[in-house]
């Protein structure tokens, strides 16, 4: 189960940089639940390959060579059963083992009279030696169900010997091909109640707790910050195999946050499973704070510097943007700061409520005003001039577009779902859909939400057995 936390952080930071818009504050509790479903399929080959290397090949009667069955007061024998390599398929919720075995008996006889002995037992006699091994096939069906308190419940059901070859015993021509098989049922019944004390009933939620506990940590991201999940709901769902692959519908429920500092969250107990909703893909809607540090840095790599021209009848003047910095107030209005020299010395600062321009992919300053602060009185007296042309060209400046930012987001956001994330464990899958959904100015940082949708299969093709 510890690849559970890689294929849900993975589907969810697949979509940490989508953005959108409303004009108001919203608290954290009004985040919409995410929704992420994900197809794995769990190559059945390394169990097959466990249960290879872990089921006896050789098989004998009691105390083989020395003991004896007695059958009954005039019969006796022993035997010898090898296995050929197990056959297992797999087809809904039911396993079916199969094997041939090749077996030889050695019998022998004695005159009784109502369980009176009347005569020493022969010399032995011999099936399956000189004209080869006898062959029988045999075989177990295990069928298996979940249940929503993550007891998984196996129930197993041996299938009748089925006798290839018959076993006639020389010295008196008797065919007892179905008196080995039924001695060959008590071993292989008591195989079965073996499997059945040690599988029958598997409590799978310390492990599957494990995996919860995993997602419930925050997880970093390289140059982000940290993605916490905050898991609500847990859903598994069409589990079922053929052939050689094991099918699992993995649903989980989160109210996905990215921060840039580690939240501390508890530990909680793992829910039980919900009821199957039979959806595909993931829809997340992700909730992110944005520092206004490292938002003055991107808005001043293309307004520091930038020389603004002033033509209003006979008098030529222009702006100089030194430096542009944002911040946020209690009211919800994102401030831009900007200092200039040039004909005139000061500081604007511009406020508005930020949204988003859906045609140009910008988040922008909505109804946007400013205030001055500069000791020129010319500059004073004339606010008209500096509103007209010079507010004009920063209103332009003072937007962040995210135009080519989708363009290369789903093309890595694409790339980093198809292929292999770690040993065994590899993803396809795509992003059809990425916007914002809102952005608030607060004091301390930007919020941004985003929707995020496509879909991902996971592919498990090794995996660590211990147990």
């Amino acid at each position: 189960m510890k690849f559970l936390f890689l294929i849900i952080a993975v589907a969810s930071s697949a979509c940490i940089q989508a953005q959108s818009s409303t004009l108001q504050n919203f608290p954290v509790e009004s985040l919409p639940e995410s929704q992420i479903d994900i197809p794995i399929q769990i190559s059945l080959k390394p169990f097959y390959t466990l249960a290879e290397k872990n089921v006896d090949h050789y098989f004998t009667s009691p105390d083989y060579p020395t003991g004896w069955i007695e059958s009954d007061c005039a019969t006796r024998y022993k035997y010898h059963f090898t296995r050929s390599p197990l056959r297992m398929t797999m087809n809904g919720t039911t396993l079916n083992l199969a094997f041939t075995g090749s077996y030889k008996i050695i019998g022998s006889t004695r005159a009784c009279v109502n369980g009176v002995v009347l005569s020493p037992w022969t010399p032995e006699c011999k099936c399956g030696f000189s004209e080869g091994d006898r062959k029988v096939d045999i075989g177990f069906i295990s069928t298996f169900n979940l249940r929503q308190d993550h007891i998984l419940q196996t129930k197993i059901v041996r299938t009748e010997p089925r006798a290839l070859n018959k076993c006639t015993v020389c010295f008196w021509g008797q065919d007892i091909t179905s008196t080995v098989m039924e001695g060959l049922k008590k071993e292989l019944d008591l195989s079965k109640k073996v499997m059945e004390d040690s599988f029958s009933i598997i409590n799978l939620k310390p492990y599957i707790q494990q995996a919860w506990n995993l997602l419930s940590e925050p997880y970093a991201i390289a140059g982000i910050g940290f993605l916490t999940l905050h898991p609500k709901k847990l859903r598994m769902e069409k589990i079922n195999a053929r052939n050689d692959m094991l099918n699992i519908q993995l649903g989980i429920s989160a109210t996905p946050v990215i921060s840039f500092q580690r939240e501390e969250t508890g530990l909680t107990e793992v829910p039980n499973l919900i009821t199957a909703t039979n959806k595909d893909g993931f829809n997340i809607n992700l909730e992110a704070a944005l520092q206004y540090d490292s938002l003055s840095q991107v808005m001043n790599s293309y307004m520091a510097g930038k020389r603004i021209d002033v033509t209003e009848g006979l008098l030529k003047k222009h702006v100089i943007i030194q430096k542009a910095t944002l911040h946020g107030d209690s009211t919800g209005n994102l401030i831009v700061k900007v200092d200039f020299t040039g004909s005139f010395n000061g500081t604007a600062y511009l406020y508005g409520k930020p949204g988003y321009n859906q045609a140009l992919k910008t988040i922008e300053v909505k109804d946007l005003d400013y205030d001055l602060q500069t000791k020129s009185f010319f500059l004073k007296t004339a606010k008209w001039l500096f509103n007209k042309r010079i507010i004009s060209e920063l209103k332009k400046y003072s937007s962040i577009s995210l135009a080519s930012y989708y363009d290369t987001a789903s093309q890595t956001l694409n790339t980093f779902l198809n292929k292999e994330w770690t040993k065994g464990i590899r993803g396809s899958g795509t992003v059809s859909e990425l916007q914002l959904t809102a952005v608030s100015a607060l004091p301390q940082h930007l919020i941004i939400r985003s929707h995020c949708a496509g879909k991902l299969n996971v592919l498990v093709t090794e995996i660590d057995l211990k147990f």
